[in-house]
């Protein structure tokens, strides 16, 4: 019979002397696998001193059975399009800080023995279909996992996005920009900017403003089998950008159509343990608000960055004046913006993240 492949995708930013990768190595091969450790992204001088022979992922990936991801959720998003369409499963092993994704942390890697029998359990992920339409024509397209953010650039100018689906006009947004997620998105960008917390196996859109300058601007959840078509009427006098889960800025221009549906590929997700998605949330949210009474790192003065450091393709965060989070003792349900003040500590002590494009930068989830 022959051997099923495992690809070894560790994040070089997270699992800097691949010390966690090679633990897993060694314990499937053990277990009879064929593995191959192949990068997500490159870094300069790493792999060739580290004593594993590194793959291409594009070639490995081709008759792969699984691939496990080593870093944050960021890592899970910047290969989500890539097995998707080559439709293997994504086991995650967190070296992030939240890890909504990733099902074991570093002190269970022997958890992976229990791969051998390979009676999985898969959770199936929506994910997106992202274009830009100009005069007629396609000029931007992928597939997103997390969500398609519409921003205003680094000026702080309000930009005006028009909603519609195809059956009509939506809504109208005047603000930082808006967030068009899918369920696994809704604990990301969209729960920063206020929006609700979708389980991550369900099948919606959810469209969240950013900032909004309104006392009536909501959140919407809708059917996933809506198109959603955005414009932005003022791109050409202001700087209006596209990025689908966290890649790089696409900027819009006057006419531009921005369409996000539900796409038909989908993200298998492999789960080894019982844990539901109530229990992943209480226990993630409740670890980063200890981390912020804990108060800032000592390598990162004065910067609050949830992800940590080191995991490109997850979004970057910044201080802005909007608010700051609202704690009850550990019950951290969500980022909330509250009233100036309200914060732990008074006014600029924890200030609201995320509200800015977000890049591809060492930082994030």
């Amino acid at each position: 019979m022959e051997k099923r492949k495992i690809i070894l995708c560790p994040n070089p930013y997270r699992d800097k002397d691949m010390h966690v990768a090679a633990q897993s190595k060694a314990i499937l091969d053990e277990a009879g696998f064929e593995t191959v450790v192949c990068l997500p992204f490159q870094k300069e001088g790493y792999g060739a001193d580290l004593g594993l022979p590194i793959g291409q992922l594009p070639q490995e990936i081709k008759r792969a059975d699984l691939l496990i991801a080593f870093g944050g959720d960021g890592t899970i998003l910047h290969l989500a399009k890539t097995v998707a369409m080559n439709n293997v499963p994504v086991l995650g092993i967190n070296l992030g800080s939240l890890g909504f994704m990733s099902e074991l942390e570093p002190n269970e890697l022997d958890r992976l023995r229990d791969l051998k029998d390979w009676s999985l359990t898969m959770e199936d992920r929506m994910m997106l279909d992202v274009s830009v339409l100009r005069d007629g024509r396609t000029v931007y397209s992928t597939v997103a996992l997390n969500d398609a953010v519409i921003s205003k650039g680094s000026i702080a100018r309000v930009v005006r996005l028009e909603i519609f689906t195809e059956e009509g006009f939506l809504t109208r947004v005047s603000g930082d920009g808006v967030v068009v997620s899918s369920p696994t998105g809704s604990t990301g960008y969209s729960m920063a900017a206020g929006g609700p917390i979708v389980e991550p196996t369900a099948r919606n859109i959810l469209i969240t403003p950013i900032c909004p300058h309104s006392t009536r601007s909501s959140s919407y959840v809708l059917d996933p089998s809506h198109v959603i078509r955005v414009t932005a009427p003022d791109a050409n006098r202001k700087f209006v950008y596209l990025s689908s889960d966290g890649g790089k800025a696409f900027s819009l221009k006057n006419n531009d159509l921005v369409q996000v549906s539900r796409s038909r590929h989908t993200m298998k997700l492999v789960r080894l343990s019982k844990k539901s998605f109530c229990e992943i949330l209480d226990k993630k949210m409740a670890m980063e608000a200890a981390k912020y009474e804990k108060g800032p790192s000592k390598n990162d003065p004065g910067h609050h960055c949830p992800g940590g450091c080191g995991d490109p393709g997850a979004a970057s965060f910044s201080a802005s004046g909007a608010g700051f989070f609202r704690y009850t003792g550990h019950d951290f349900q969500r980022y909330q913006a509250a009233a100036p003040g309200e914060g732990p500590g008074g006014p600029g002590k924890v200030p609201l993240c995320s509200v800015g494009p977000r890049h591809q930068d060492p930082c994030g989830g």
